[in-house]
């Protein structure tokens, strides 16, 4: 079995592939598939596993800012995971997992995120469970009720001009809300997306909106504000098309402010769709997370990493003024255990849920994190406690 990059004379061969895992795409839709991946594949982002010279899987890594606490670490977006339907169970596709998570690691990717079809697959190379992409469903009377009564929001139509501008609102706002678990597409691919005729785009100064219609209701892929007068602007924009829309779907926070600002939630809905999380390199992630400024944490974990031996053994992490640090542990280091120190040991995919926020008593219950001290698993949990979502499906 060869692992190689994929080049533009395979994408037929991918499509096909793709078409017998995920289900036929319409003409069009094909079309923007190749705008969209075109590009990657001279940047080594696009992973193929040949048989004797036919295309078996593929693999592709998008290139994300994934904000942790209000600040962005470069993450590996695992997306297009395919196998020939009549490959499976020959062991492919943990080759080739192995091969993108190097291949992430060679790109400086710190940590890696992926919508799954399956589990024993990528939690058998290392990623978890860690959050979720939260769709609720309300009436769109009730968006249209929210409009700001006493302060004017200037909001203009968005295109294809404003990707620079909205990439950085979407920092700021990011920073400022220590968000978790939300990725910023590159300039390229939100240009794409900005470019389509059917979606329609709004910014204010504090705030940005892309939505589309479906059916006969609306579907609103991504709203932020970082001010009450602005969600009021934005989400009710949306809700005054509620004389022909019943309903909007919408992508939204864990704890999103329309959630607080609708007047009546009784007949809400909203669907969870999970995603798994990975850590690729220990140092750079525990460094490029934020963390809360009033929690301070020194203790050592051992962390089992088959698929990537670079993170496994001890570690130091080190949490203060919100800032973080892992170094060795070791005598070598000046960072060995002192006396009465209790070693905590976990998985690499137990730490990589650790780390996107899942509950210290979870981990133990799970078999994912042991040994350890009461006090230091309160520490730990102080320290990465988050509520991870994501907007983007990809």
């Amino acid at each position: 079995m060869q692992i190689r990059d994929l080049t533009p004379g395979d994408l037929d061969a991918v499509l096909d592939n793709r078409k017998r895992a995920f289900g036929p795409l319409p003409a069009s839709s094909a079309a923007t598939w190749r705008a969209l991946v075109s590009p990657v594949l001279p940047e080594g982002r696009y992973l193929g596993a040949f048989d004797g010279g036919r295309l078996v899987a593929t693999s592709r890594i998008n290139h994300y800012e994934q904000w942790w606490h209000g600040r962005a670490l470069p993450a590996g977006g695992i997306a297009g995971v395919t196998v020939a339907p009549e490959d499976r169970g020959r062991g492919v596709g943990g080759l080739l997992m192995r091969a993108t998570i190097e291949r992430c690691a060679e790109l400086g990717h710190a940590v890696s995120a992926l919508y799954p079809t399956t589990t024993p697959l990528y939690r058998g190379t290392g990623w978890e469970h860690a959050g979720a992409r939260l769709r609720v469903t309300v009436p769109a009377e009730g968006l249209r009720a929210l409009a700001p009564r006493d302060t004017a929001v200037a909001v203009r139509r968005a295109g294809p001009g404003d990707v620079a501008a909205i990439r950085a609102l979407l920092g700021r706002l990011h920073a400022a809300t220590r968000a978790c678990g939300p990725v910023v597409e590159e300039e390229r691919v939100l240009r794409l997306w900005l470019e389509d005729d059917d979606d329609f785009s709004y910014l204010a100064d504090d705030g940005y909106l892309l939505y589309r219609w479906d059916g006969d209701g609306l579907d609103v892929d991504n709203l932020v504000a970082g001010s009450e007068a602005t969600a009021r602007a934005l989400w009710s924009l949306v809700g005054s098309a509620s004389s022909v829309a019943a309903t909007v779907t919408a992508t939204v926070e864990p704890d999103d402010p329309m959630l607080w600002l609708l007047r009546d939630r009784s007949t809400d809905t909203v669907k969870r769709t999970g995603w798994m999380f990975r850590i690729i390199d220990l140092p750079a992630a525990v460094a490029g997370r934020g963390y809360p400024a009033g929690v301070t944490l020194d203790a050592v974990v051992e962390v089992s990493d088959p698929q990537r031996p670079a993170n496994s053994g001890s570690w130091r992490l080190s949490v203060a003024a919100g800032r973080g640090e892992a170094v060795r542990a070791g005598r070598s280091s000046g960072q060995g255990l002192r006396p009465g120190e209790d070693v905590t040991r976990l998985t690499i995919g137990g730490l990589s849920a650790l780390f996107a926020g899942v509950q210290v008593s979870a981990l133990r219950r799970a078999g994912l994190l042991t040994g350890g001290a009461p006090a230091t698993d309160d520490l730990l949990a102080c320290a990465f406690a988050a509520k991870p979502y994501m907007i983007d499906y990809f």
